[in-house]
């Protein structure tokens, strides 16, 4: 077991109609005026952005709205976000959606507190010094950001998708009502499953030694995350399936399935965020199209640690043989990523790349030869570039 710093400052507000308690939240935070941050006209639809206004007129908060998050989320939206705070004197930021929103609204939070670029904290010129206050109410178990200290950013100019993490942008508060999710398409909740497995993945596959209660921590909240994916499949309006996915969202990414354990791998992640970044894909779908390819790829490195995932969590029998073993729980999780519908290749990801975008793709992840990704394997531009070609 590795020494660890484990650090959750976020209130979590859990449970139906919690999203009524906004405007005591922000009241509590001593803020004055309010950016509404969220995405499309679903919360709009819902009747979520009304409770949400209602909510804070109750404690008379002073509030500006910005819409418009998409996927991926745009460093231009940011931009417009910066200024329009900046503008009208915004002292808190609130987050209502997903992960881009949440991701979105960290970006705007840095960018109103410090000077300069906000881009320059993500392209890793400069670290960030200060974040103005964040809120979330979820709509969408996913990208776990709203207990996490991360937020990915996409680039327009050459499409970069870049990450950055300080735990100034942690949120104060996050509000948590399952029943907010059971309006999302399945394609969404799905996706969304796919990412809360692969927080926790990410994090299980490492070269440190174990801790076992991380580990089983770690197995439980991916087996819980497959059983109740499968019930919301055919239940979409089951509260209490809903509830546990969102839960194992938050926990997945706010490091406690991490402890011990040195951080983890995260090449899957650095894998997709290119996919992300050229051709638009949802970030869980893209991770299910990558995740077995990598597997396959380095799992000679740490066979073990590959047979002990493949019989702890994907239930294939001890055959005394690791290898073979690993390569059971390879196959097992591209079925269960299958029995869901998400897709095991990039041909099902509805993505059949060039070879010179494969080429783009692997130059891009090294950013462009300066460096390895993955602990489990250290992975360079050309073993990047096959792990890409091997996901056809």
């Amino acid at each position: 077991m590795e020494n660890f710093n484990y650090y959750t400052p976020t209130q979590i507000v859990f449970g139906k109609k919690s999203e009524e308690e906004v405007g005591k939240l922000v009241e509590k935070a001593g803020c004055k005026k309010v950016l509404i941050h969220y995405g499309s006209g679903s919360v709009i639809k819902t009747g979520l952005l009304d409770r949400v206004i209602t909510s804070l007129d109750e404690k008379g908060i002073a509030y500006v709205l910005l819409g418009g998050v998409v996927p991926n989320p745009r460093l231009s939206l940011v931009y417009q976000g910066i200024e329009l705070c900046k503008k009208e004197q915004v002292d808190f930021i609130l987050a209502v959606g997903g992960g881009s929103v949440i991701d979105s609204s960290k970006a705007i939070g840095y960018g109103v507190a410090n000077e300069g670029d906000v881009w320059d904290f993500y392209a890793k010129t400069r670290v960030p010094e200060a974040c103005i206050p964040i809120g979330v109410i979820l709509t969408i178990a996913a990208a776990g950001s709203e207990m996490s200290n991360s937020s990915v950013i996409t680039n327009e100019n050459g499409w970069l998708k870049r990450g950055c993490n300080s735990d100034y942008c942690r949120a104060k508060f996050a509000i948590l009502n399952p029943e907010l999710t059971m309006t999302l398409p399945e394609y969404q909740t799905m996706c969304g499953c796919v990412d809360i497995m692969m927080h926790t993945m990410e994090r299980y596959f490492t070269t440190a030694s174990p801790m076992e209660l991380t580990d089983r921590i770690a197995e439980d909240l991916i087996r819980v995350v497959m059983k109740n994916a499968k019930i919301v499949l055919n239940e979409p309006d089951n509260y209490e399936a809903r509830a546990e996915i969102m839960w194992a969202g938050s926990l997945s990414h706010n490091g406690l399935t991490g402890c011990g354990t040195e951080g983890g791998d995260w090449a899957s992640h650095q894998l997709e965020h290119e996919l992300g970044g050229m051709f638009d894909v949802a970030h869980g779908a893209g991770l299910a199209a990558i995740w077995a390819s990598w597997a396959r790829y380095v799992m000679d490195a740490d066979v073990k640690r590959f047979a002990q995932f493949a019989r702890n969590v994907m239930e294939c029998p001890d055959t005394g043989n690791d290898k073979e073993d690993a390569i059971c729980g390879i196959e097992a999780m591209e079925r269960f990523y299958s029995s869901i519908n998400m897709p095991i290749s990039l041909s099902e990801l509805g993505v059949e790349p060039k070879e010179e975008q494969y080429t783009e793709l692997a130059e891009k992840c090294s950013f462009f030869g300066k460096r390895t990704i993955g602990v489990v394997k250290k992975l360079t531009k050309e073993d990047i570039y096959k792990i890409y070609k091997n996901a056809q």
